[in-house]
C-alpha cells in the first residue's frame, strides 16, 4: 500500500517524552506463551479465514486477487450468505484481479450505508529473502509472520468475519453494510478501488468508508502511545523536468549545456519550501499531540496551531521528516538521466520530481510554482498523470470520531485517539474522489517499525489482530446503528 502510518522517525520524536507519561494502562500485554491454550471456536474460525486469506498468493503476476475473493465468497457462503449477497467482480481482460463486494442488508433503505473496504493484493515477496515462507502464515514469539499479515489481509479478514458473526447472531443493523475487499492498491493491472467507484458505484455507495491507514502505535518497549484515524491523505504526483539541446562535441563545451540546466532547476527545488497548511486532520494530530509530547516539540505543535505562519515552530518540527510532510506539500528529486555518451554534449536531461500534494490542492498550481522557483524557459515542465485522484478531506465530525473514541476507550483507557495526515495514499482516494467519505480506521497495534509491511519478514503482534478484531465487531456496530 501506498501508506506510512506514523513512521518511524516521527515515533521516535513523540515517544521519547509520550511513552514516559502514557498510563500504565497502555502497556501492551506479554507477548503470549510458546504453548497457547485453544481458541475459542469464533476466534478459531477467523484465525482459520485469516491463514486461508494470507496463504492465497495474490501477488503481481505470480498470484491472484480472484482466487482469494473466491475462497472468502465460499466463507461466507457457508455461513448462510446468498448468492444474492455476494457479488464477484472482475474486470474485463485481467481474470485475476477480481474484488469482492458482499452486501448485508439493514432495516432503514433510506439510511445510507457503511462501507468496509480493505485491499487483497500484496507486495511480491521472494522466498530467497525472506526468513520464513512468505506465503505460509508463522505463528512466532506473539507474532503472525507473512507477507499481507498486516497489509492489508488483516483487516480484510476482520471485515469478513466480522459480518460472519453478525449473521450468526441474527444481527439486524439500521443501516445496510457493504464489504469490499479490492484488488490493485499495491499491484495489479486494474486498481479495484477505482474500477468499483466509476463502474459499479452502486454497489459500493455508502455514506461513510472504513479502510486501511491508520492504527495503533506502539512504541519500541511495547506500550501503547496512539489510536490514530486516517483522516486526510496527499496525493502523489512525478513531474517531468525535461531539457533538450543540440549538443556536440565534448571538446567543444558551451554554457548552453542541457546537464547545467537541469541541475540549476533541481537544485532550485531542493531550496523551495511550500507553504504550512493545516486542515481538519493535521490541525487534530498536532493539538492532540501537543499535551503528551513535553519539551520544545509540544510547544511547538501548539504554536503552529495557532499561528501556520510561525516560522520558529514550522523549523523545528520540520526537523523530523514526518512531521515536515504532515504539515505542507513537498517535492523531491528522485531519478536523474542525461547523456548519450561521455565524449558528446548532452541532447538530453530529465528529472522526475515526486510531489505529495496536500488534500485540496490542485495539480496544476503545483506545477506553476515549479516553473516559477525553475524560472528558467529551458527546462520544460508538462502536466503530469495521476495515479491516485486530487481529492479533498472529508470533514472529520463528531460522528465519525465518537465512536471510535467511544470503544477506543473501552479497550485502551487514557490512549489518545489521534487523526493523522498521511504522506502517501490509499484507496481512500479514491472513494473521497468519488463523494464518498472514506477514513482509515483499524485498531490494529503496530511496532514503529510499522510491522515491516512491503518488506522483508511482514508481521503483526497475535494479540493486536486479535485485539483489533474485537475493536472492529464493535465500532461497525455504532457505526451501523448510528442516526
Amino acid at each position: 500500500m501506498l501508506k506510512l502510518a506514523l513512521s518511524a522517525v516521527a515515533l521516535a520524536t513523540l515517544v521519547a517524552t509520550a511513552a514516559t507519561a502514557a498510563p500504565t494502562s497502555t502497556s501492551a500485554p506479554a507477548p503470549a506463551p510458546a504453548t497457547a491454550a485453544p481458541l475459542a471456536a469464533d476466534l478459531a474460525d477467523f484465525r482459520a479465514l485469516y491463514k486461508e486469506l494470507v496463504e492465497t498468493d495474490t501477488s503481481f503476476p505470480a498470484g491472484s486477487c480472484t482466487m482469494a475473493a473466491e475462497r472468502v465468497a465460499s466463507r461466507m457462503r457457508a455461513a448462510g450468505f446468498t448468492d444474492q449477497d455476494l457479488h464477484l467482480i472482475v474486470p474485463p481482460d485481467h481474470p485475476k484481479d477480481g474484488n469482492l463486494v458482499v452486501i448485508y442488508p439493514g432495516r432503514d433503505p433510506k439510511a445510507k450505508a457503511v462501507l468496509l473496504l480493505a485491499h487483497i493484493d500484496v507486495v511480491a515477496a521472494k522466498r530467497e529473502d525472506w526468513t520464513r515462507d512468505p506465503f505460509t502464515l508463522v505463528e512466532e514469539g506473539g507474532y503472525f509472520y507473512a507477507r499481507g499479515s498486516f497489509d492489508d489481509k488483516a483487516q480484510a479478514a476482520i471485515w469478513a468475519d466480522t459480518l460472519i458473526r453478525y449473521r450468526k447472531a441474527g444481527y439486524k443493523p439500521r443501516r445496510t453494510l457493504k464489504m469490499a475487499l479490492t484488488c490493485g492498491e499495491d499491484s495489479a493491472a486494474v486498481n479495484g478501488a477505482e474500477f468499483l467507484s466509476t463502474r459499479h458505484r452502486d454497489l459500493i455507495d455508502a455514506g461513510l468508508a472504513l479502510n486501511e491507514g491508520a492504527g495503533g502505535q506502539l512504541d519500541a518497549a511495547g506500550k501503547r502511545v496512539s489510536h490514530t484515524v486516517l483522516a486526510a491523505e496527499k496525493s502523489a504526483v512525478s513531474f517531468i523536468f525535461e531539457v533538450t539541446n543540440p549538443g556536440g562535441h565534448s571538446s567543444r563545451p558551451v554554457p548552453d549545456n542541457a546537464i547545467y540546466h537541469l541541475v540549476r532547476a533541481v537544485d532550485r527545488v531542493s531550496h523551495y519550501e511550500f507553504p504550512v497548511q493545516l486542515d481538519d486532520a493535521n490541525r487534530a494530530f498536532l493539538s492532540r499531540m501537543a499535551p503528551v509530547t513535553s519539551g520544545e516539540t509540544g510547544q511547538a505543535m501548539r504554536a503552529i496551531v495557532a499561528n501556520p505562519q510561525d516560522a520558529a515552530a514550522d523549523t523545528l518540527l520540520s526537523r523530523d521528516p514526518s512531521l515536515h510532510a504532515m504539515l505542507r506539500t513537498t517535492c523531491v528529486a528522485t531519478m536523474l538521466e542525461a547523456g548519450h555518451a561521455e565524449n558528446a554534449l548532452p541532447q538530453r536531461a530529465r528529472a522526475t520530481i515526486n510531489c505529495r500534494i496536500f488534500p485540496g490542492v490542485p495539480m496544476e498550481e503545483v506545477r506553476q510554482t515549479l516553473i516559477r522557483i525553475v524560472d528558467d524557459p529551458a527546462v520544460s515542465i508538462p502536466p503530469a498523470t495521476l495515479h491516485f485522484p486530487l481529492a479533498a478531506a472529508p470533514p472529520l465530525t463528531p460522528a465519525v470520531l465518537g465512536p471510535v473514541e467511544t470503544v477506543s476507550a473501552q479497550m485502551w483507557p487514557g490512549v489518545p485517539v489521534v487523526p493523522i495526515l498521511q504522506a502517501g495514499a490509499t484507496d481512500a482516494t479514491f472513494l473521497n474522489a468519488a463523494g464518498i467519505p472514506a477514513f482509515g480506521i483499524s485498531g490494529l497495534f503496530v511496532e514503529p517499525d510499522l510491522g515491516h509491511i512491503h518488506g522483508l519478514n511482514e508481521r503483526i503482534p497475535v494479540r493486536s489482530l486479535y485485539e483489533g478484531r474485537e475493536f472492529l465487531y464493535r465500532l461497525v456496530r455504532l457505526y451501523a446503528d448510528q442516526k
